[in-house]
Parts: structure tokens; C-alpha cells; sequence
């Protein structure tokens, strides 16, 4: 009797998650939520869609390409926008495609490892319900799913500290090709022409597509920090829309900026260096008291030996 209700909860799961597989990659009904997503995405990046279209006429583009479009498609069915994982892929510079198909491949990859775990640990002589290596599938597929995320947010806060780093110094270059005597915009393009610099390049590869569009270029800077996440160049854009009239008012702010950028980095260098001198001091009481164990062990042992 226990054998034929495990039989029927293994199927019945096994059934659910192909149900749920099957209905999640098949096209539904689109709702004006989606569509108006697909539309804002596809005029965020004309470029990709560009492309991509490109590869879909010439037939080149490969699984992992078309399987990324696919879930990306589902994402925006179901209106699922994730702007701080997009912001994070956007100062790594990955496209959303490849990191939805890499998130999936690993998933199926963690359905397999699932049970080739149960078969090595019941080789080793274990005796397991027949209903573990479902659960192991299911587990390691889900953690699998999420692996990718922790990768990119945490290389994201790293790169992004080190583009906030860049702005600072960047704010900086502006105000003194200010008091040179130049206009904000040659200030704000001039400044980004020191260095070819993954930050900077972002910069003026933003500053010369609003020339070209007709834009201002506070405007585009603020789009930018809007896109990598990044408050302090939001902040920038906004300022420099203010005061951008005012040359005085644009060296003063920018200086002020630059300054408080400066006193926050210092503020979380100082934090990082405490937090290490902690961990350095947690591992030396460590070995302070493995090295007493390692002393009263023996005078011990005789003692209760007695």
C-alpha cells in the first residue's frame, strides 16, 4: 500500500512539473501589460533587436540564443521587469537573453545532478526512499536557477563601486576644464576623453549618442545612472539640468559633489578596513583557544583517567 501511494506522488510531481514546463514555454494570451513591456524593452535596445532580427533571418543564431529570446519573451507575458537584475547585467555589459538562457541550462543541469547524487550516496551502501531523488532534483534545480543571480549582483556592487570611484574623479575633470574657461558640454565631453577606461567609456560613448539624438547631455547622463543603477550619476543629470545656465553654480556643485563622493568612499574604505580587522581578530582568539585545547588536552585526559 505504501509502495502504490509513492508510486503515485512521485508521478503526480513528476506530471505537475512537466505540466508546468509545458505551459510555461508554450505562447498564451498576451495582455496590454506585456505588450506595452515588450515595446519599451525593444526601444531600450534597438540595437539588440536589430541584431537579433538579423540572426533570425539568417538562421545563424544557436540554442542558447533562441532559448533566451523564448524565456525572455515569457518574462515579459507575465510582466516581470527585475530593472535591479537588468541594471546589474547592464553594468556587466550581458545581454538579458544569454543570462536567462545560462539561468535555465543550469536549472536542467541541477534536474540531472539531483539524482546522479542519490545514485552515488545509495552505491555507498544508504538505504533512501525512491521519493529523495525527486526532491534532489527539484532542490538542486532551484538553487541552480538562482546561482547566476548571486554572481552577477555581487561582480555588479564591485563594478559599480569602482564606476562611482570613476565619477567622482570624473566630476572633478569637469570642474577644472570649467574654470579653463569651456562650456559644459565641451567640459563634460573633454573631461571623458582622459582615459579609455571601461567607466569613462560608458560616458562618452553616452555624451556622443545625445549629440547625435538631440538631447542634452545631463539628460543622457541621468538615463545612464538610471540604467547601471547608479544614484550619484541620477543625481548628476538632475543637478546639472538645474544650474547648467550658471557656470559658477555648475563648478560650485560639481566640486561639492565631487567632495562628498570622496568622504563617502573614505567613510566605506574606513568601514571595510574595521570589518577586516574584526575577522583578523576573530581568527586569532581561534587559535588562542585551539592552542589551549592543544595544551590542557593531555593533563586532562590523565586527570579523568583517575
Amino acid at each position: 500500500m505504501n509502495t502504490i501511494l509513492l508510486t503515485c506522488l512521485v508521478g503526480g510531481i513528476a506530471g505537475l512539473g512537466l505540466f508546468a514546463l509545458i505551459r510555461a514555454l508554450t505562447p498564451s494570451r498576451r495582455s496590454a501589460l506585456s505588450t506595452v513591456a515588450e515595446i519599451d524593452a525593444l526601444r531600450a535596445t534597438p540595437a539588440a533587436g536589430s541584431s537579433a532580427g538579423a540572426k533570425n533571418a539568417d538562421g545563424d543564431d544557436g540554442w542558447r540564443d533562441r532559448l533566451g529570446r523564448r524565456v525572455a519573451l515569457f518574462y515579459l507575458q507575465q510582466g516581470w521587469e527585475l530593472r535591479s537584475l537588468r541594471a546589474d547585467l547592464a553594468v556587466l555589459d550581458r545581454s538579458w537573453e544569454g543570462f536567462l538562457a545560462t539561468k535555465v541550462a543550469l536549472s536542467a543541469a541541477g534536474l540531472v545532478f539531483g539524482p546522479f547524487v542519490f545514485v552515488g550516496v545509495s552505491v555507498i551502501g544508504f538505504g533512501l526512499s525512491p521519493v529523495i531523488p525527486v526532491w534532489l532534483a527539484l532542490v538542486f534545480a532551484g538553487l541552480f536557477f538562482l546561482l547566476p543571480d548571486l554572481e552577477v549582483r555581487r561582480d555588479a556592487a564591485r563594478k559599480r563601486k569602482d564606476f562611482r570611484r570613476v565619477v567622482g574623479a570624473y566630476l572633478d575633470l569637469v570642474a577644472m576644464n570649467l574654470a579653463g574657461g569651456r562650456g559644459l558640454p565641451e567640459a563634460l565631453m573633454a573631461a571623458a576623453e582622459v582615459s579609455d577606461g571601461w567607466a569613462l567609456l560608458r560616458i562618452r560613448n553616452c555624451l556622443a549618442d545625445a549629440r547625435i539624438t538631440g538631447i542634452s547631455q545631463w539628460v543622457a547622463l541621468g538615463r545612464l545612472g538610471d540604467e547601471l543603477g547608479v544614484e550619484e550619476l541620477q543625481d548628476l543629470g538632475v543637478t546639472l539640468g538645474l544650474v547648467a545656465d550658471d557656470g559658477a553654480k555648475v563648478r560650485d556643485s560639481l566640486g561639492s559633489r565631487a567632495e562628498t563622493m570622496r568622504h563617502r568612499e573614505l567613510a566605506e574604505i574606513e568601514g571595510e578596513a574595521g570589518e577586516q580587522s574584526q575577522s583578523m581578530l576573530v581568527a586569532q582568539l581561534l587559535l588562542a583557544a585551539g592552542f589551549l585545547v592543544f595544551l590542557i588536552y593531555p593533563a586532562a585526559m590523565r586527570v579523568f583517567q583517575f
